[in-house]
């Protein structure tokens, strides 16, 4: 024992919670009233938790569990003292594991989360049970919370007790054995959770999964009794037959820590060559931490019923690690360590059947109801995507489960349905990438298009920006986006095609057009690229464009904003032959006239209409007072 652990050993601290545990506390106090039995659930959940993690480290240290290897939960209450208590004889914390884990949260993307919370209850409780509340439901019920912990190994005992409102304290405790006891002080507004038959209701109904005996403590005639109420056998040993959708979703409750139901369930045993069970659960809601940096798995890997690792990151890819569940190996040896299963054979093999059998049902669920599915993409496409960039053995079966958004659908479209209403003389999938649809369905690149009936997709997601050149084609379409210089319309055969004929005697001669080209272009200089005539736009006047070889705007931007990038090379200024504006600046062209400042304004038009910051804002100004002071005569 270090020397400070030893000096504490006699002496009384008091602490204040992490900010995020105060206001989450508050939050779960007062805005899951109406769940409160869901206390009783999260408590045993973490004890099975407990028993889990000692059951795999003795498998190593076989001493730490000292001739007590049947793992047990205790329930017991009593009405005079209106107090709930729940034991366990599982791993126990020390002192310093009872101020991390009780007065702080270490998870990851917890400030983020907490920031999302609004004080509004209903709007709360939705993303609490994203986050999974655990030990601290216990204040919903109680005033006042002990835990007495004695952790597995050592030697003495730590106690934590706190009311909730900001403080705790952690003092030495009597508990003897192994394991952990939790006491709630119940609160008189919560004495129905005193009754023997609420308890085992709560049991049954939410925790009858629990792999571990779940005893009730009582006292019949003078007489201590125990009865068990949960059928403590492992859920995902049971035939597929004999558990029932309640049952799926209290397990799911409990895997995942999470308040929302499964969106879609995946029981099943692989035999062969490689045996494991799985039960696997896509969630109906985003898991708070989707998006942290670290993309880790969360599924819990067993070796025959034994809990080894929730911290497998090879057993599925990141791409699905929104995948909650449980997976059990016949063939890893009991005694395998967590760094023994990164490149294992074995876990190689059950990644690539869970990953085959998981994109198999999406599949499924896409054909058969594709408005629930959906609502699926709709919360993980955007993590399905990177296994286009990522995985490149699963690009096939990823492109036909992508979904978008299209300029001809108020709906989601698939790829295939995308080439069956190519126009004649397409040969291309067109998309437009930003961060906002509404914005994107306004640029001016999109108006030849819309003007030939030609769809294009919205690639809203900033993943897009990478799987498309990873990609490059599906079914020998290349994609192709409508920023770029290489989108040509002049093949594609619409309907609008009798009408642009029509217009094209409405263009501005070419003479003028070229002389204007030339004008700008030498105004301009190195700011663009190129300057020419354009069959994209039938509104705007001009519009910019990327070289068909180099980067694309919207991921220029990207890497700009994310200090990828110094700076954003010059583009292509598109000018419209048809445009009013365009064709009064021709006939000034061949006059010779000064269009400098014409020029300038055309390119700063250009920027707005892409929503870019213009990097002479002053310059802009004195030109367009200059420009309307001829105007009106000045």
């Amino acid at each position: 024992m270090s020397e400070q652990t030893e000096n504490q050993t006699h002496t009384t601290e008091t602490m204040g919670f992490q900010a995020e545990v105060g206001r989450l506390l508050d939050i779960v106090t007062h805005s899951l009233y109406s769940e409160r039995e869901i206390f009783l659930r999260e408590l045993i959940s973490n004890a099975a938790d407990a028993c889990d993690r000692l059951r795999y480290d003795a498998l190593t240290e076989p001493d730490l569990l000292s001739g007590d290897s049947d793992f047990a939960i205790d329930i017991s209450f009593d009405k005079d003292a209106k107090t709930i208590t729940l034991s366990d004889n599982g791993s126990g914390m020390n002192r310093d594991e009872l101020v991390h884990n009780l007065g702080t949260i270490a998870r990851s993307g917890t400030s983020a989360f907490v920031d999302k919370l609004t004080g509004d209850s209903k709007k709360d409780v939705n993303l609490i049970g994203q986050f999974g509340v655990g030990f601290y439901s216990a204040f919903m019920i109680a005033d006042k919370v002990t835990v007495d912990s004695h952790r597995a190994g050592e030697d003495h005992a730590w106690k934590w007790t706190s009311d909730g409102r900001g403080e705790f304290t952690v003092e030495p405790g009597q508990r003897e054995a192994r394991g952990t006891t939790i006491t709630l002080y119940v609160k008189d507004d919560a004495e129905e959770f005193l009754d023997e038959s609420r308890l085992r209701h709560i049991v049954k109904t939410y925790s009858n999964h629990i792999p571990f005996p779940i005893h009730l403590d009582k006292v019949e005639e003078g007489e201590a009794k125990q009865e068990q109420l949960n059928d403590a056998n492992a859920l995902w040993t049971r035939p597929k037959s004999d558990v029932t959708e309640e049952q799926h979703k209290e397990f799911y409750h409990h895997v995942a820590h999470a308040f929302d139901d499964p969106w879609m369930t995946l029981h099943f045993r692989a035999e062969g060559m490689i045996e494991y069970a799985g039960l696997l659960y896509v969630p109906s809601s985003r898991p708070f931490d989707l998006f942290n940096p670290e993309r880790m798995s969360k599924l819990k890997l067993y070796v025959k019923r034994v809990f080894i690792s929730d911290e497998c990151d090879d057993l599925i890819p990141q791409y699905l690690r929104f995948l909650r569940g449980v997976v059990d190996s016949e063939d890893l040896p009991l005694n395998v360590s967590r760094e023994m299963l990164q490149n294992n054979p074995v876990v190689n093999k059950i990644r690539a059947g869970l990953t085959k059998r998981v994109l198999g049902e999406l599949a499924k669920k896409a054909e058969k109801e594709p408005e629930e599915y959906a609502t699926f993409w709709g919360n993980f496409g955007m993590v399905l995507k990177e296994g286009l960039y990522e995985s490149a053995a699963d690009r096939e079966q990823l492109l036909k489960l992508a979904r978008f958004r299209s300029t001809k659908s108020d709906g989601l479209v698939s790829l295939a349905e995308y080439i069956t209403r190519m126009k004649e003389g397409q040969d291309a999938i067109y998309y437009i990438a930003g961060e906002d649809k509404d914005a994107l369905a306004k640029s001016p690149q999109l108006e030849g298009f819309a003007a030939k009936d030609v769809e294009v997709l919205y690639m809203t997601d900033p993943v897009d920006e990478f799987w498309i050149p990873s990609v490059g084609a599906f079914e020998e379409k290349e994609f192709k986006s409508v920023t770029r210089g290489g989108a040509d319309l002049s093949n594609i055969k619409g309907e609008a095609d009798a009408e642009d004929k029509e217009a094209d005697k409405d263009t501005a001669p070419a003479e003028g057009i070229e002389a204007l080209i030339k004008a700008v272009k030498e105004a301009l200089g190195d700011d663009v690229k190129e300057v020419r005539s354009s069959d994209r736009l039938t509104s705007s006047a001009v519009c910019l464009v990327a070289d068909e070889t180099g980067m694309d705007m919207h991921l220029e931007r990207l890497l700009k904003q994310h200090n990828q990038l110094d700076s954003t090379g010059p583009r292509i200024l598109e000018i419209n032959p048809k445009h009013a504006l365009i064709k009064a600046l021709a006939e000034q062209a061949t006059g010779k006239d000064d269009l400098s400042d014409a020029a300038w304004l055309l390119l700063d038009q250009a920027r707005i209409l892409e929503g870019e910051t213009l990097p002479d804002p002053t310059g802009f100004a004195q030109r367009m007072a200059s420009v309307m002071t001829k105007s009106f005569g000045g």
